[in-house]
């Protein structure tokens, strides 16, 4: 069968709910059967490069679901790993006959080494530490050896949690310096003083504090959640993109796509056995009923159709939100100790759609050199997967220019910076508002012809001058945009060298309708990597991302963060280029590109920050730690030392003002949440030495059109 046939077979699962397209049959007493072939089947057939299922690929699943378990070497012992050594090379045989000898062995092997772990690590933190002691620890943990026995394993607990308690105890001991150097004889005597081995105790209880949090989350983890480690073991041995959906997951994965859920507006944590309340969504329904306080406490939780209410106190996270969330309109009453004064309420709250705000794109509007500029910042490329018109990224950046053209603005700033991706076509519609007609991005499967994806509207909402701020962390549908712009010539992309290289496509197919007669529950899904991108240049991102026209130095520039640093990426190809035609708006790019590059290699500020990204590049690499307190002291205080030389950075001020759009100041009367975060976002923006480089572009941009205007006119 022809790859793009599968494909519309994939893509029909979409829209089917009740029957399988194929006559596979998936029927296994065992959900965990289920899962496993039903998920290698899909991959055989719907990935873009679909790989051969044998001992190579079984060595390379082995050792990633090893390292997936016990990345830090603290539980397995060697001895584990070589009787586990046996099934490297069959873990292919051990997918075809759905056999799950391989899982159950790691998993009840780490349950038991983790049971141990708890015991070694309570037992030695009921021990004071030796600071004086000469010794250090290697924390490039993936590379060290598994313990050959107790003693080394616990040797191994010892020094991580001396380190720990280390940095607590350095932490502790300044603090108590600094109270003592108060000349203020006043405020001297209402100092508590500690000695040494008072803050050394006080260190090693915020440890056992610590650990004892961490060793909860891990117990409360259950087969489900180590079957998922499992399964994306393999599917991840596709490409670094393909990835299993757990249901809960999913429901995580849809929140961050559409930027919203249905529920209460609030932000829960679990501490000692408690669901205590860590933040309230501004606009959200626990917001507006103005009754539940951040640190407060659920201790039950009753649905309106339901007598009885259901005690959450213990029960994991995960589960206590589900019980919480609900559809909109609906109401659930919370039993609640309060942070203030520890009494007991019940508040009922109506659910709603909860929008998280920090995910959609915002605008700001600035005046430098007496011309005003507008700026969108557009976190992630969003959308309703329920209902794609009535909330997307495209719908919602059209506004804002709109809103921005009517305040005046001359030229406009988009800053993609650490934006992901998401939907494809919501890129291609951001990308028509900028275009006349014309093609946007081309997208194949493994040996289809390209399919060219069109922004088939003539109008066009902005047609002036236009920057595009990326950087190594802009991927995807970011990385779509900015290259479109580029190859149409119709913006300046400004920010480091390259941005992620991730230039492939992936579908999210939902696993129940693939079973006629589901009795497990929710499957979740698989996100499965179909498709290729290139530009319209017919060049892919894939590995070398898009090349920015004026480079410039930032905190990422040495550390390896893209695609290219990923295990088994996709490999770079080009296919021909579209027939597309480039911006003709009486700019001169090469001219402005050219006086940018020359301001920000002159640009000091600029060159303390490649300076910055060396040194976190250093400290990154430098993986031995003392666990001597005087050789400890001296590497932090050396480096904090080095370190204040880059205050500076953090000091810039390019002394602009940036404001919100009148409708947002409106919405400040009612919302000082809303407010504050934008307070904190324009000052930001003011210390961004991009930004204001983005502006010196536009302003450069103008002045070349207008030149150019009139030079056509003498003509």
């Amino acid at each position: 069968m022809k790859r793009n046939l599968k494909l519309i077979a994939l893509a029909l699962l979409f829209s089917v709910a009740s029957c399988s397209f194929t006559t596979k049959s998936f029927e296994d007493t065992d959900k965990d059967k289920i899962l496993l072939d039903l998920i290698s089947y899909v991959l055989s057939r719907g990935h873009y490069n679909a790989k051969e299922i044998n001992d190579e690929f079984s060595q390379a699943v082995f050792d990633d679901y090893i390292d997936a378990l016990d990345p830090y070497r603290r539980f397995f012992y060697k001895r584990d790993i070589d009787e586990f050594q046996k099934y490297k090379y069959e873990i292919d045989d051990a997918i075809r006959d759905k056999d799950l000898s391989f899982f159950n062995l790691t998993y009840e092997r780490l349950k038991q080494r983790t049971h141990e772990a708890q015991a070694i690590q309570q037992e030695i933190l009921t021990a004071p530490f030796d600071f004086n002691q000469d010794e250090d620890l290697n924390t490039e943990y993936e590379k060290s050896p598994f313990a050959k026995n107790k003693r080394e394993l616990r040797d191994r607990w010892r020094k991580q949690l001396k380190l720990n308690a280390l940095s607590a105890y350095f932490d502790k001991k300044n603090d108590e310096e600094a109270s003592l150097d108060e000349k203020d004889s006043k405020i001297e005597s209402l100092k508590e003083t500690f000695s040494d081995k008072e803050l050394e105790l006080k260190s090693r209880q915020e440890v056992t504090d610590n650990t004892k949090e961490f060793f909860e989350f891990t117990n409360e983890l259950e087969r489900k959640d180590y079957f998922s480690i499992f399964l994306n073991a393999i599917v991840e041995g596709f490409d670094p993109h393909t990835y299993y959906f757990a249901p809960v997951e999913k429901d995580r994965f849809d929140t961050q796509m559409s930027g919203q859920f249905q529920g209460i507006g609030a932000r829960l944590q679990k501490k000692n056995g408690e669901i205590r309340v860590t933040d309230i969504i501004s606009g959200g329904p626990a917001w507006r009923s103005e009754q539940l306080k951040e640190g407060d406490v659920i201790l039950k939780v009753k649905q309106e159709d339901e007598k009885d209410a259901l005690n959450v106190v213990g029960m994991r996270l995960e589960d206590a939100i589900e019980f919480i969330k609900g559809p909109k309109g609906t109401k659930v009453t919370l039993s609640v100790k309060t942070k203030l004064d520890g009494s007991t309420k019940n508040i009922t709250i109506e659910r709603d759609i909860v929008e998280l705000e920090e995910v959609y794109a915002r605008s700001a509007k600035v005046v430098k050199d007496g011309r005003k500029y507008g700026l969108i910042n557009l976190p992630k490329f969003y959308f309703d997967m329920q209902n794609y018109k009535e909330k997307n990224a495209a719908k919602d950046v059209k506004r804002e220019v709109e809103r921005l053209k009517r305040e005046g603005v001359e030229g406009l700033v988009i800053d993609l910076r650490n934006n992901g991706g998401g939907s494809l076509k919501t890129v291609v519609d951001i990308a028509g508002l900028f275009i006349r007609q014309g093609p946007v991005v081309q997208v194949a499967g493994n040996g289809d012809e390209p399919e060219v994806l069109e922004d088939l509207d003539p109008s066009i909402v902005w047609d002036g001058p236009l920057v595009i701020l990326v950087n190594e962390i802009s991927a995807s549908a970011s990385e779509i945009l900015a290259a479109a712009m580029q190859d149409y010539e119709r913006a300046i992309i400004i920010g480091g060298k390259q941005t992620y290289g991730k230039g492939t496509v992936q579908n999210v197919v939902d696993l129940n309708p693939w079973l006629r007669n589901n009795q497990y529950g929710d499957l979740g899904a698989l996100k499965v990597t179909t498709q290729k991108f290139y530009r319209v240049n017919g060049g892919s991102t894939q590995l070398e991302g898009v090349k920015s026209d004026v480079v410039v130095a930032d905190r990422f520039k040495y550390v390896d963060i893209g695609e290219r640093d990923q295990k088994n990426p996709l490999p770079w190809d080009k296919i021909a280029p579209a027939d597309y035609k480039k911006w003709d708006g009486n700019i001169n790019l090469k001219q402005t590109i050219k006086k940018s590059n020359a301001r920000m290699s002159k640009n000091e500020h600029l060159k303390l920050i490649d300076e910055y990204a060396k040194w976190i590049k250093e400290r990154r690499d430098d993986n031995i730690w003392s666990l001597q307190y005087e050789k400890y002291k001296e590497r932090i205080e050396t480096s904090e030392a080095f370190a204040k030389k880059f205050d500076a950075i953090d000091e810039y001020d390019s002394n602009l003002e940036y404001n919100s759009l009148p409708y947002e100041q409106r919405l400040f009367k009612t919302d000082t949440i809303l407010k504050e975060k934008r307070n904190r976002w324009h000052k930001s923006l003011a210390k961004d030495v991009y930004v204001e480089e983005a502006l010196n572009v536009l302003k450069d941009l103008k002045s070349s059109n207008i030149r150019n205007k009139l030079a056509t006119l003498r003509d």
